[in-house]
């Protein structure tokens, strides 16, 4: 006779969970979430600039360092002397004298007076495709080319709006974002405007609230099927264009009403893109929904064009298991001179700061190698030095 070994019952467990438990979870982690951002911010002020040494100032207006120590002690330069230390010979500058120094005798060429700024969104529907850190990182890239920038967050999960050191949810209320231009309780969006840590950069914050636009636009259009929804936040900042040579928008990972208006406002997209498959995937699924909807509305603007759009690899694996260089063939099949020259790749520094809310221009001194810091930046600035020579291209109507 066999015997069958009985398999041992495990106690059944009752996993339903009701809507007001998930309220109860979610106010759970909101608190430990309040806790986490605490000490990730701290201590308070939360962020500061950096600062820059003699021979990063120097690099950064293209001279060298002893013309800058002798410009800091000409009496009549005019130019930030900075702070020296040891034995007089090194000197330290905050971010705004080195901004200073950067629009004297940096080889920059300004923006023509009466032309607009431009408006650039950073797009992408597919997650972890690092585009609200490629937005913030393009902003601080083009100030240190003494540019003046205004990042715009559309994304309710207010990410960026954080990398500026503003806490969303206690320091950001639905007045202080685009809502009340939603509401046309505004008509531009200087309201809005806020300054941050950083030298040469506003913000326009997101909050939670955001979430509101997705019910109040199509309500819009419901009533009037002829309302402009797609151009409520182009008409807005149309009086900054003037103040900023650069606003750079940042959107939710979805086609919503805000990214339509956002699409629509900009004159130029980059898109970050992780060289994995489904990375790729989703890009041509952000081509196809965007074809379709401009094909949808027929009130849109048809002769609406980008002065370019531009795909960034970014966080690119060169470890020879990696993906990559099949996807960025793909990519470069698909997206040919779309695609840019430049690649950032993935780094333990990027994800370390990113876990602080912070960028790689904001570390200061790293424990690691300098040069190994260093490296990780030069993408960043090649890929704002290439945004910001394809403007001036078209600033100054000639080719660079």
């Amino acid at each position: 006779m066999v015997t069958v070994k009985q398999t041992p019952l495990l106690p059944t467990i009752n996993a339903s969970i009701s809507l007001a438990e998930i309220g109860k979870f979610s106010d759970r982690l909101s608190a430990m979430m309040d806790e986490l951002r605490e000490q990730m911010l701290a201590p308070k002020p939360r962020k500061h600039a950096p600062m820059f040494s003699s021979s990063q100032v120097a690099n950064l207006c293209g001279i060298d360092r002893s013309r800058l120590n002798y410009l800091a002690t000409k009496d009549d330069s005019g130019l930030p002397t900075g702070a020296l230390h040891g034995n007089g010979r090194s000197r330290s500058f905050t971010l705004s004298e080195a901004r200073q120094w950067i629009k004297s005798e940096g080889k920059i060429t300004p923006r023509p007076v009466g032309t607009d700024g431009d408006i650039v969104i950073v797009a992408n529907f597919k997650g972890g495709s690092t585009k609200t850190t490629t937005a913030m990182s393009m902003a601080q890239g083009l100030s240190l080319r003494g540019r003046k920038v205004l990042v715009v967050d559309l994304d309710p999960q207010a990410s960026l709006t954080e990398l500026c050191g503003l806490y969303a949810e206690s320091e950001v209320d639905e007045a202080d974002t685009v809502m009340p231009l939603v509401y046309q309780e505004e008509k531009g969006l200087q309201y809005a405007v806020k300054q941050t840590y950083w030298d040469g950069i506003d913000v326009i914050p997101a909050a939670p609230a955001l979430f509101s636009a997705e019910f109040i636009i199509p309500s819009y259009v419901t009533r009037d099927p002829q309302f402009r929804f797609w151009d409520i936040i182009g008409s807005g900042l149309r009086p900054l264009r003037q103040e900023y040579d650069y606003i750079i928008i940042d959107t939710a990972p979805s086609l919503s009403y805000l990214t339509i208006n956002a699409l629509m406002a900009a004159n130029a997209m980059v898109m970050p893109l992780v060289p994995e498959s489904l990375d790729f995937i989703s890009s041509v699924q952000f081509w196809n929904l965007f074809s379709d909807l401009a094909r949808s509305f027929s009130g849109m603007d048809p002769n609406k064009r980008f002065d370019f759009i531009s795909v960034l690899l970014s966080k690119v694996d060169y470890s020879t298991s990696s993906s990559a260089p099949v996807v960025r063939a793909w990519a470069q099949r698909a997206y040919a001179d779309w695609v840019l020259p430049v690649e950032i790749p993935s780094s333990s520094i990027a994800s370390a700061e990113a876990l602080e809310f912070s960028t790689v221009y904001d570390i200061e001194k790293w424990e690691g190698s300098a040069k190994t810091l260093s490296r990780l930046r030069e993408p960043f600035d090649m890929f704002c030095q290439v945004i910001d020579d394809r403007f001036v291209t078209k600033w100054t109507g000639s080719e660079r």
